[in-house]
C-alpha cells in the first residue's frame, strides 16, 4: 500500500537535453506569451543569486514546512542538468536550503533552486552565480523529520509543475514548459524573437505601424476624442 505523503517515486521522463539547451537563451516573457501566459510561477518568488539563469528539468519536492528531509534526498538524486523545484507551501518560518546545499547541488550538476518558502546564508547566494529563487529569507533553520515526496505533482506560488518539466527563469522570473509542450513552445518562440526583431528594426527605421491601437479601440466601442489628430 502507497504511503501517501511519505514517499520517493522515480523521475519517469523528462525534456530532452537537446531541447533543453535550445532555450538557452531563450526570456521567459517569449516562452509565457506562446503559453497564453498561464505557465508562470507567481511573482512571490524571486532571484537571490548574484546573476545568471536558470535552466533545467524539474526535479519535484513537496514537504512539509519548515521540513528539508526531502530536499536532501532529491539532491542525492537528482542528475546533472535538474533544477530542484520545492513545494514548501510558502511558509519562511524556517529556511529549506543555505549555503552547503547549494555546493553540494553544484557539484552534482544541478543547475538551480526553486524554493516555494525561504532560504538562509544569503550573503553566499548573492555573491553566487548558482540560480537560486525563493519566497524569502530567514536564518532560522529547518528541521530533518519529513513527511515529504519526491517526483510527484506539485504547485509553486499557483504554478502546477510536474516532474520532468522544463524550468526557466531569468530577471523576470520562472516559466514553467509543460513536458509534452516542450518542442512546440520553441518553435513558437522562435517565430516570435523573429517578429519582435523586425518591430524593433521598424522602430529604429521610423517605419513602424501603429494603427491598430484605434482599430482595437473602435472595434471595444471605444469613444475617440483624440486631439492629437484634430490639430
Amino acid at each position: 500500500m502507497a504511503n501517501i505523503g511519505f514517499r520517493i517515486l522515480p523521475m519517469k521522463r523528462k525534456v530532452e537535453r537537446s531541447v533543453v539547451e535550445q532555450y538557452r537563451n531563450v526570456v521567459t516573457p517569449h516562452i509565457s506569451d506562446n503559453l497564453n501566459r498561464v505557465y508562470a510561477i507567481g511573482s512571490n518568488l524571486r532571484p537571490y543569486h548574484k546573476e545568471g539563469r536558470l535552466l533545467g528539468t524539474a526535479l519535484t519536492v513537496r514537504t512539509r514546512p519548515g521540513d528539508n528531509l526531502l530536499v536532501h534526498k532529491a539532491i542525492d538524486m537528482a542528475e546533472p542538468g535538474d533544477v530542484i523545484v520545492v513545494d514548501a507551501g510558502g511558509d519562511t518560518t524556517n529556511s529549506i536550503v543555505g549555503e552547503i546545499m547549494m555546493q553540494i547541488a553544484r557539484k552534482k550538476g544541478i543547475t538551480g533552486f526553486v524554493i516555494d518558502g525561504a532560504i538562509r546564508d544569503l550573503g553566499a547566494f548573492e555573491r553566487d552565480n548558482f540560480p537560486v529563487y525563493a519566497k524569502g529569507v530567514t536564518h532560522r533553520g529547518p528541521y530533518k523529520d519529513g513527511p515529504g515526496e519526491v517526483n510527484v505533482p506539485i504547485v509553486v506560488d499557483g504554478m502546477l509543475v510536474h516532474p520532468g518539466d522544463l524550468i526557466v527563469g531569468d530577471e523576470d522570473g520562472l516559466a514553467v514548459v509543460p513536458y509534452e509542450f516542450a518542442e512546440e513552445v520553441l518553435h513558437k518562440v522562435k517565430a516570435q524573437e523573429i517578429r519582435e526583431k523586425e518591430i524593433l528594426d521598424s522602430i529604429e527605421n521610423g517605419t513602424i505601424d501603429r494603427s491598430w491601437v484605434d482599430e482595437t479601440l473602435k472595434q471595444r466601442g471605444c469613444e475617440l476624442n483624440d486631439l492629437a489628430k484634430q490639430v
